[in-house]
This record gives structure tokens, sequence and C-alpha cells, in this order.
């Protein structure tokens, strides 16, 4: 463990009142106003006056690729992205190829992660034997692999038997876990390009209509009530949605939900260009759905962002829009969008921003390392924040090997100045420094 000292002077706790931050050996030993020179000793001092000190974000939802799509991210080249985009911890979700569906694999991600140290990486592994809904996967084994996976998900696909995700539900309960559904009824999409309305009409491209999402989340609500056990939603997108999710709630299901940044920013209008950078599953949906997309995470309903990086190679995006691969990137605009949409408008305040950007997610992927509370013995993993900082978003600038920004010439707010995982600064003054590097790494499961 590193015997690094450092000082985070006069930070703003969360955006509100401020204090020193003193960290040694990865965690917070000392807080307060004006710490004395007998306790900063030789620790090095980063002025802080001007920033926000925040725990380090945790994403419940980042492609990373690895293994098998290295063309289009790595372990490494996501994780720098992640660092730089203020995260602490990610979760890598199990589409790669070969698919995360068994302990082999996820331990060989974990692994992967922990060689790399920018970010905590914890796999996501997948529900069913090569995402293709017909056999549960090693869901156990990969419980109890050293990468103590406790999320399970097909994203990407949705897992539309409902037999099928019923034994999901049951079978986690044993250790904890929890089901991440796509939600998507696959007949209901097939073909499918864009949002079903107006929009989709006009330019006559195949819609996806609300409804496919909303029935999906509808009967697994019901499924997690029948066998108490939990369910998370990912990337919700409809003001349907968001209701059946409140109904839910209201009755004490164990529901949790997300939200990415473009669902909370963009609109279909922008299909109209017929650039593929803004083509995404689900899709792009209607002025409405934003805005109660927004109004559901202000108050609850929707648990925390996720940011659903999905980085592509350039000949996957750079083509017709019908033959365009689904996704974009987000890992590094995360925090300038959700303080855009939810922080500038009043809708929420930086304390809210802690809650579903980091505490939220790490309890709901039990990750009890991180979300932590910034206090003394907690871990260092801590995000400074320039929220008067404004800039042109340059994805060319950007760490991830996707180029497919949705966010891309937008100017948006707020600038990650420095990360602190576990008390290593993975990033300063804005730029990449160092990984954070673990003697025997590659040998050892602990963390």
């Amino acid at each position: 463990m590193s015997s690094a000292r450092y000082l985070i002077r006069s930070a703003s706790i969360l955006g509100g009142e401020r204090a020193d931050i003193l960290i040694q050996g990865g965690i917070i030993t000392a807080l307060g106003e004006d710490l004395g020179n007998e306790v900063i000793g030789d620790a090095t001092v980063i002025d802080a006056r001007t920033l926000i000190a925040l725990p380090g974000m945790v994403d419940l939802h980042t492609h990373l690729r690895e293994p098998g799509r290295e063309d289009a991210e790595t372990v490494e080249s996501g994780t720098r992205a992640a660092a730089l985009g203020g995260f602490t911890a990610v979760h890598a979700m199990a589409n790669s190829s070969p698919v995360a569906d068994t302990a082999g694999v996820v331990e060989q991600v974990y692994s992967l992660g922990r060689e790399s140290g920018w970010v905590d990486v914890r796999p996501v592994g997948a529900v069913t034997v090569g995402l293709a809904g017909k056999q549960l996967a090693e869901l156990g084994a990969m419980a109890d692999s050293r990468a103590r996976v406790r999320v399970f998900s097909d994203d990407g696909i949705c897992v539309s038997d409902p037999v099928m995700m019923r034994r999901a539900l049951e079978y986690v309960k044993a250790f904890d876990g929890v089901i991440a559904q796509h939600a998507q009824e696959p007949r209901l999409t097939e073909g499918a390009q864009m949002n079903e309305g107006k929009v989709s009409a006009v330019l006559g491209l195949a819609g996806w209509p609300a409804v496919a999402e909303e029935s999906i989340i509808a009967r697994d609500v019901l499924l997690a009530q029948h066998v108490d056990s939990r369910l998370h939603v990912c990337h919700v997108s409809t003001a349907g949605s968001v209701e059946i999710i409140r109904w839910a709630k209201e009755r004490g299901i164990n529901v949790t939900a997300e939200v990415t940044p473009h669902h909370l920013l963009l609109t279909e209008e922008l299909v109209r260009s017929y650039n593929p950078v803004y083509k995404v599953n689900p899709p792009l949906r209607a002025d409405s759905d934003v805005q109660a997309l927004r109004k559901a995470l202000a108050d609850g309903t929707i648990d925390i962002v996720g940011t659903d990086h999905a980085p592509h190679p350039s000949e996957a995006k750079e083509c017709e829009w019908a033959a365009a691969a689904m996704g974009m990137t987000g890992l590094e605009t995360a925090l300038s969008v959700v303080q855009e949409t939810m922080i500038e408008t009043g809708l929420m305040s930086w304390a809210d921003f802690a809650r579903v950007t980091s505490t939220t997610p790490a309890k709901i992927g039990r990750v009890v390392d991180q979300g932590r509370p910034l206090n003394v013995g907690e871990p260092a993993n801590i995000v400074l924040v320039d929220p008067a900082a404004r800039r042109a978003v340059d994805q060319t600038l950007m760490a991830t090997k996707g180029r497919n920004s949705p966010f891309a010439g937008m100017e948006l707010p707020g600038k990650v100045v420095a990360t602190f995982f576990h008390g290593h600064p993975t990033v300063l003054d804005g730029r990449l420094n160092t990984p954070r590097r673990l003697q025997g790494a590659t040998q050892t499961g602990g963390n």
C-alpha cells in the first residue's frame, strides 16, 4: 500500500461546507477546516478552493468489450476513460466475445481491471449461456469466483422468456445478487431503427415502440414481487416505464432503475440528421419522455445514472443508418451531462448527484468499498470537480477508443480536475496521471 500523503485543501464537500481532506494509505485520515501543519506534514497539497469534492463515481453499466472486441475498446482504454470521467468503479457488461457466462471469463475481466489500475472493474455475469436465453449461465460459480459477481445481465438482449427470468431471479437470491434487465420485447422491435412516433413516420424508419420496453418492465416487477428478489431495470427511456416503476416501488417491490446521460439530454429529433451517432438501443425518445426521466431521477423513482458506455470502431458508425451499430460512448461526458440536465436546471443538488452516481449504484452492485461518504476512515475514492468550467466536447481527445460520442461539439459544464482511486491520484490537473499498481495483482483476489 502506498505511503504517499495528499492534502486536498479547502474543497467544498458535496457542494456544501469547505474542508481540508488528508489522504494516506488509501484512506481519509483527517477532515476539517484548516488542518494544522502537525497533521499535514509532508503531504502533497492540492488547492481545491474552487472545487467540489464528491465520492468517486460508480457506473453500473459499462461496455469494455474485452475479451474479443479489442478493436472497439479494451479494459485499459475504457478504464482510462472512466478515471478521466471521475469514476472509481465500473461494472463491465457481459456481452464480450466470449460472453462472460463462466467463472473463467469474469475472472479474466476482473484480473485485467486489477492489472490496469485505473478504477475498480466489477464484471457483470451473463444471465443465460451465450446470451441466448435458453439456459441459465453459471450464476453460482461466477458469484463464488474471485470476481464475486453480484450483477447479472444479458444486456443488449432481453431475457424475454418469463420462465427463464423467473428462474434467474430465484437463483440469485442465494447470494444477494440482482438481475439487470434490458427491457425490450423482441417481437415488438423486429427491425426497429428508432423511436416509434411522428418522426419515424416522417423518416420512414421502422419504429421501436414504448410498449416494447414497458411491457417487459411490468412483467418483471411482478415476477420480482412473486419470488421476492432484486430486479434492476437498465436504461429506462419512456414516461410509461417511469410510471410502472413508480407503481412497483409504491407496493414495496424490490426494483431499482437507471437512466443514461443521453436519454436525459437528447431526443428523437436528432435522428432527422440520419447521423448514425444518434442510433442507440433503447432509442432516443420524445421530449416528453426526457422531461419525465429527469423528474423521475430527481424524485428517486429512477435510482441511478448508468452510462451504457458503448464504444464502436469507426466503420460501425461511419456508414448508412440502417447498417450502423447501436450505441454511444459516455464515460468521459457523464458528469457534465448530468450537471447540465439536473443540477443547472435546479432539479438536483451536488449531494443528490453523489447519491445517483456513486452511493446508490455501489449499493445496488454490492460494492462495499465504493460510494462511501467522505469521512475519516473511509476509502479515499474521491473526484474533484470544477463546476464553473465549460468545455466544448472534443471526442478526438478522449481516452476511449470509441469516437461515437453524441455530445461531440456541444458545450457542456463541469470538469473533472482530479480523481483519487483508493488514495492514488489517477487524474491530476484534468489529465491522466498514473494507475494504482497492486502488488501481485494477477495472483491475488482481494480488494
